[in-house]
C-alpha cells in the first residue's frame, strides 16, 4: 500500500498535475486524489497545497519527495539488472552433482560455459547424497535416477549401459563365469542402490555373494581392478581398462538396468537465463551414440561449433 502510493505521489509532483498523473499510471484522477488524500492522513502531514491552477509542495512534501524519487530511481534499476541477466547469461549458478559425473563431465563442461560467459561464477558440489534444490538453494541438482518429488524439473541428460567386469587375476583365480547361472559361485562387488539379494540383472534373479558394497562406483571399479570380485560397472568408466586389458567385459549378452543421469531444478516458470543456457550448454554438449557417451575430445569439437561466437 505504502509503495503504491509513494508512486502516485511521485507521479503527481512530476507531472504537475492530477490529470496528467492519472492518465499515465491509467487510473481514474479521482482515484488519484482520494489515493494522495489518504497518504497525507495517514501521514499526519500536507504534503501539496492545491490551488486551482497548480500543485505546490510543502517542505514536508518536498522532503518526502525526494525521498520517494530516489525509492523510485533504485526501482526501476533493480527491474533494469534483472531484465539484464534476461538477456545473457550471468551471476551465480550453484550446481550439485555426484562425484563422479563432476570429475569426468561436469568440470569441462562447466569450464567450457564459464569461458564462453565470463559474466558467471559458479559454486558446485560434489556429493553421494541426494540434494533437494529447493531446500538448498541450488539452481541444479545432477542425479543418478529420476527424483521421486514431482514437483521438480527432472530433464534427462543422458543413459549409459552398464556391464560385467572382473579383472585377469580375479579370473584367473575363480574361473570365467560362462553363463549367467555361474555368477551364483562367484564374489559380488555391488552399489549399495543394487538388489540386496541378487545380481542387477534386468530380467532374471541370480542369487548374489555379496563381498563388498559401496556407494560410489569408481570405488567399485578399483575394487575390481584389485581383483575383489565381479562388478556391475558403467561403459563409461570401464572402457579404457577393457581396451588395455586391466579389465575383462563378462557376459556380454546379459542385459543390466542402465544408469539415466538427470539435471533436476525447480520450476520453468521464470526460469534464470544462467540456468537455461546452461541446461542447454550441458545437453549439447553430451553427445550420446549407442548408449554411451562420446569420447571428450569429440565432445569439446562438437560445443566449440555449437557455441563458437
Amino acid at each position: 500500500m505504502g509503495l503504491d502510493d509513494a508512486l502516485i505521489f511521485t507521479r503527481v509532483v512530476e507531472c504537475h498535475s492530477f490529470t496528467q498523473a492519472a492518465t499515465s499510471l491509467g487510473m481514474q484522477k479521482s482515484t488519484v486524489s482520494r489515493r494522495i488524500v489518504q497518504l497525507e492522513e495517514r501521514l499526519g502531514v500536507r504534503l501539496i497545497h492545491r490551488t486551482t491552477r497548480r500543485l505546490r509542495l510543502t517542505e514536508v512534501g518536498q522532503a518526502y519527495y525526494e525521498r520517494c524519487r530516489q525509492i523510485m530511481l533504485d526501482f526501476a534499476e533493480a527491474e533494469q539488472t534483472v531484465m539484464q541477466l534476461q538477456q545473457a547469461p550471468a551471476g551465480l549458478l550453484r550446481i550439485t552433482a555426484p562425484i563422479e559425473v563432476g570429475q569426468w563431465i561436469l568440470g569441462r563442461v562447466l569450464g567450457e560455459f564459464m569461458r564462453l560467459y565470463p559474466d558467471i561464477n559458479a559454486e558446485v558440489e560434489l556429493a553421494s547424497r541426494l540434494v533437494d534444490p529447493v531446500e538448498e538453494g541450488v539452481d541444479i541438482a545432477i542425479s543418478v535416477g529420476q527424483p521421486q518429488d514431482s514437483t521438480l524439473i527432472a530433464r534427462k541428460l543422458f543413459e549409459t549401459r552398464r556391464r560385467f567386469c572382473a579383472s585377469p587375476a580375479y579370473l584367473a583365480q575363480h574361473g570365467v563365469p560362462m553363463q549367467v547361472e555361474d555368477l551364483v559361485h562367484h564374489r559380488a562387488i555391488t552399489l549399495s542402490r543394487d538388489p540386496v539379494r541378487y545380481w542387477p540383472i534386468t530380467e532374471q534373479n541370480i542369487s548374489c555373494r555379496r563381498v563388498l558394497t559401496c556407494n560410489n562406483i569408481t570405488f567399485a571399479r578399483e575394487a575390481a581392478l584389485a581383483g575383489a570380485g565381479i562388478a556391475a560397472l558403467p561403459t563409461m568408466i570401464t572402457d579404457q581398462e577393457v581396451r588395455d586389458g586391466h579389465l575383462v567385459e563378462l557376459l556380454p549378452g546379459v542385459v543390466l538396468p542402465t544408469g539415466e543421469v538427470y539435471a533436476v531444478y525447480p520450476t520453468r516458470r521464470f526460469q534464470a537465463m544462467k540456468v537455461k543456457a546452461f541446461l542447454d550448454f550441458l545437453m549439447q554438449s553430451l553427445p550420446v551414440v549407442e548408449g554411451r557417451l562420446v569420447e571428450p575430445v569429440e565432445a569439446r569439437l562438437l560445443t566449440s561449433r555449437l557455441y563458437t561466437r
